[in-house]
């Protein structure tokens, strides 16, 4: 038996080798847009890094949906449904993952479903690494029927048929993800690299690549354990997410109380010390409010974000819903903010 074990161990350190050179190896591409995003991050945890696929000691399902400036034409929607689970034999992490955005009155969608996984290593008694991969297939369209095109206008003010050739309406494409994070108690920290394949996504005659993204993330947890009393447990995470995309920079950076059942969140995004060179003004987004109420197995989360950028008073804000729901879980849960094998998170 130790035999097996051991060529189960061998195979799966090389693997995580590999995901570690992946990682950190990967050339620089210049980039023209960003990706689509949740302010609730950790409530959208395989999407956020597939190394936190299997971070719980059993099962666990998660919804997540955004609606995003509500009061501007059109739609601007996200949803996303994952499923992880931990197989303690193989210290190892599996999970799959269906995630679809809409935006605009013309309703383009991007659509994808995928598969992840991630590998546990012990590095010594306190600190763990987590490298995952994630392999989606994506599939993205327009709704040309809600386009007016310049031959469809009569002088009378009418709509005409139009002439306009429209050779595409969709592009499916197949691309990858891969991360990184190390954690001990109470500390997390990690990166994120998002369109490995740097896939063609255009639904015109033009080429355009989606360009890599790269993410920064990390945390620390100071717990205070019970308050007087023999209260329920409370703790303070302060936590931070960088995003990059060649010339787009954003950081999302703040702080959650928890003291169990409820967790409060203030989050700031933004990059306060750098200027739009474009406007001439420091890149202001939103200010982001969090409630989370947690019973034993399952987490339900609803976040609002407040517009400071220039749009200010005019997109209604975004709001945000999540549930998580733990399930099958092999060890006790225990009041400590973490327990093998998972990564942090700042209201666990």
């Amino acid at each position: 038996m130790s035999n097996i074990s051991y060529k189960y161990n061998s195979k799966f350190l090389r693997s995580a080798f590999l995901i570690v050179l992946i990682c950190f190896l990967l050339p620089n591409i210049p980039v023209n847009s960003q990706t689509q995003q949740f302010s609730q991050f950790y409530a959208a945890p395989l999407y956020l890094a597939p190394s936190f696929a299997g971070a719980t000691d059993g099962s666990r399902v998660a919804l997540n949906y955004r609606n995003q400036w509500p009061e501007l034409p059109g739609t601007f929607a996200t949803f996303a449904f994952s499923f992880d689970h931990y197989f303690d034999e193989y210290n190892s992490g599996v999970g799959v993952m269906l995630f679809r955005d809409q935006a605009g009155s013309a309703n383009l969608s991007t659509t994808n479903a995928g598969i992840l996984y991630s590998y546990n290593i012990k590095i010594n008694s306190d600190w763990y690494l987590r490298p995952g991969l994630h392999f989606l297939y994506s599939q993205r369209t327009i709704d040309y029927d809600n386009f007016v095109f310049g031959d469809q206008l009569n002088l009378d003010g009418s709509y005409s048929g139009s002439r306009t050739s429209i050779s595409i309406d969709k592009v499916d494409y197949f691309d990858a993800s891969s991360s990184l994070i190390a954690y001990r108690q109470p500390f997390w920290i990690g990166a994120s690299f998002d369109h490995l394949m740097t896939p063609n996504q255009s639904i015109s005659a033009e080429e355009y690549n989606v360009p890599l993204k790269t993410s920064i993330l990390g945390g620390y947890r100071f717990h205070f354990g019970n308050t007087l009393f023999g209260g329920a447990d409370e703790s303070v995470s302060v936590t931070f997410l960088y995003k990059n995309q060649g010339s787009f920079n954003q950081l999302d950076i703040g702080a959650y109380w928890t003291k169990e059942p409820i967790s409060l969140g203030l989050i700031y995004r933004g990059m306060p010390v750098f200027k739009n060179h474009a406007y001439g003004n420091y890149i202001q987004d939103a200010v982001v409010t969090m409630l989370a109420i947690r019973t034993q197995d399952i987490r339900i989360g609803y976040s609002y974000d407040f517009t400071i950028s220039n749009l200010l008073g005019s997109t209604g804000g975004s709001h945000e819903i999540s549930i998580i729901y733990e399930f099958n879980q092999k060890r006790t849960r225990r009041r400590d903010p973490c327990v093998y094998p998972c990564p942090y998170s700042p209201y666990d």
